[in-house]
């Protein structure tokens, strides 16, 4: 039986490497489980865009927005696990499991983990008609009118929304919360004056900022970020301790075979790599990463120990 066990084993991993040297034979679905213009979808159109010169198949592009990333994440979890439909997914990949009692998919069994392609923290930003350009300001304002004030996010439980929600608990104030489907929209929401303020990658920012349109106020890492390097962090900006980190990272269907994994994780690495994209990465806020799939998998178990507490020490409810 033991024997028997081990031919059917070295045959069925023959069979997935020999899948991964015809990888790819047609076109790859990339699927952004958020709307047009925010971080998750710059950087799959980034690399996809260079996956397609270099594999000769196209990368397709397919914005699925909703619930918090959860309904594109769906869409992967129950794809074919054959390489040829992935998903690149934000920090609420991590966060989803703690806020909501139940979900479509596992998270961890449902996904193979391909990389962790970038870090990136949020940058806050405000519509200019909003008399604030600083976070002691916009503390001191949302004091004097509690509840008055309100701000965006890419949908409730994500990144965007727990690093205000955080500063709310932190600043011992009060804004409402106004959900969008994705960061695209969020930040159009802002743009226009419908809404207040928001927490979003610096790259769906930045050509706000730089036309006037809209004003940062803080970063919530830990440390500056070198495409804004005039914006202080929350934590210098008024509130000491205060520090949220993002990440972007790419999943594939859970039992796709490693080597199928291992060619996509090689092909990210070497794209990251490449001085046109590492620039136009740190030019929009991104510190490029390209973490193998082990040591992802590691990272989003860690993450998902870590905010469970963070969540109820700052009075977030959570979604039972």
């Amino acid at each position: 039986m033991k024997f028997a066990l081990t031919i059917a084993t070295a045959l069925a991993f023959s069979a997935s490497a020999s899948l991964a040297q015809t990888f790819p034979s047609k076109p790859i679905r990339w699927v952004v489980p958020s709307s047009a213009g925010g971080g998750n979808d710059q950087l799959a159109r980034l690399f996809g865009a260079k996956i397609t010169q270099n594999w000769g198949q196209q990368v397709i592009v397919d914005l699925r927005p909703g619930a918090a990333g959860i309904v594109g994440s769906e869409i992967v979890a129950k794809a074919p696990p054959d390489g040829y439909t992935i998903l690149i997914v934000a920090t609420g990949y991590s966060l989803n499991p703690s806020l909501y009692a139940s979900l479509p998919y596992d998270t961890l069994n449902d996904f193979a983990r391909v990389t962790l392609l970038a870090y990136s923290p949020n940058v806050l930003v405000v519509h200019p008609s909003l008399p604030v350009r600083s976070v002691k300001q916009l503390i001191a304002l949302a004091k004097s009118r509690p509840g008055d004030l309100n701000y965006a996010s890419s949908g409730a439980g994500t990144g965007g929304h727990l690093s205000i929600e955080l500063l709310k608990h932190m600043a011992g104030i009060q804004m409402v919360h106004v959900p969008y489907k994705g960061a695209g929209d969020a930040t159009a929401a802002v743009v226009s004056g419908q809404v207040h303020m928001l927490m979003t990658a610096p790259g769906a920012a930045i050509p706000f900022l730089k036309s006037g349109r809209l004003h940062a106020i803080a970063v919530g890492s830990a440390s500056r970020v070198k495409a804004l390097p005039e914006v202080p962090t929350v934590a210098e900006a008024g509130l000491p301790g205060y520090a949220v980190e993002g990440y972007y990272g790419v999943l594939a269907p859970g039992k796709t075979p490693r080597p199928i994994i291992d060619r996509l994780h090689g092909e990210m690495v070497r794209i990251s790599k490449l001085p046109d994209v590492n620039a136009q990465m740190e030019a929009s806020g991104f510190d490029p990463v390209a973490l193998g799939p082990d040591q992802f998998t590691e990272f989003v178990k860690k993450e998902l120990q870590k905010w469970p507490p963070v969540f109820k020490a700052a009075g977030i409810k959570f979604n039972n």
